[in-house]
């Protein structure tokens, strides 16, 4: 699949291998300690949703087992929510959602 939805697929990708890395070997309690740890963790979820927006209708139907909608909600809640964020999601988020995504994200990309 050459092209903007192969670039943007990649984007996902990296942006989701490197939110685990940087998650790696932290808790939940360390986002109230570490605000460089929350930013860019928000940072890499914005990067794959706003990507995730990007890909083609015909792309997002080929590969269904994406939650193309939850993963661009997620990024528009995160930047017009931005003075509201609960880290508590944003940890789930990473954490929780993003594993089975990265591993469909693997299958594509």
């Amino acid at each position: 699949m050459p092209g903007p939805d192969a670039i943007r697929l990649k984007h996902m990708l990296d942006a989701a291998e490197e939110a685990l890395a940087f998650a790696a070997g932290h808790s939940r309690a360390d986002l109230d300690a570490d605000r460089k740890l929350v930013l860019a963790l928000i940072k890499l979820v914005e990067i794959i949703g706003e990507a995730a927006a990007k890909v083609s209708g015909e792309t997002r139907q080929r590969h269904a087992a994406i939650p193309w909608d939850a993963v661009v909600a997620t990024r528009n809640r995160l930047i017009h929510g931005y003075f509201d964020i609960n880290l508590d999601i944003v940890w789930d988020t990473v954490t929780v959602d993003l594993p089975p995504l990265l591993a469909e994200l693997r299958k594509v990309a």
